[in-house]
């Protein structure tokens, strides 16, 4: 009975780990990620929060080569590329993240933030235009790109 009980414990941790860490598994499978990619992607996400974006990429392109199919790897990629100036890359991954997720919240509002760097305000607009459907009683990145595209719109002195 201990041993079944460690067993179910142990399962239940794990399954809290994959929910904690930001849905680990990759969109569109059903196979758990590899101890080694969690590994990389929760060491990528530690380093993104401390803003090392340059030693975030090569762990989160090995998650992406393994998990091809993981939207929040790919947009959390493409996040470390935009913040370190591979504008090129970082629009190339969130593409990728919108399409095996096109509703995924973060990629809408970070694909648009790098448009109003790439002065496409056209793009970022249609991309607030989804948050907008997709947050039916409004979210956090509807209410950033909105600010970041008012923002953008006073320093080019349009209204």
């Amino acid at each position: 009975m201990r041993g079944t009980s460690m067993k179910h414990l142990l399962a239940i941790l794990v399954a809290g780990l994959f929910m904690v860490s930001g849905q680990a598994y990759a969109a569109g499978s059903d196979d758990p990620p590899k101890a080694a990619d969690l590994a990389e992607l929760v060491a990528a996400k530690k380093h993104v929060q401390a803003e090392n974006y340059k030693e975030a990429i090569p762990l989160l392109e090995k998650v992406v080569t393994a998990q091809p199919q993981n939207a929040n790897a790919l947009n959390l990629l493409a996040y470390s590329q935009r913040k370190s100036d591979d504008l090129k890359a970082s629009l190339a991954n969130y593409k990728k993240a919108l399409a095996v997720d096109p509703s995924h919240k973060d990629a809408h509002e970070y694909i648009g933030e790098l448009y109003l760097r790439m002065d496409d305000l056209a793009n970022a607009e249609k991309h607030l235009k989804r948050l907008d459907q997709l947050c039916f009683f409004g979210c956090e990145q509807f209410d950033e790109l909105k600010a970041a595209i008012a923002a953008y719109k006073k320093k080019k002195g349009q209204s």
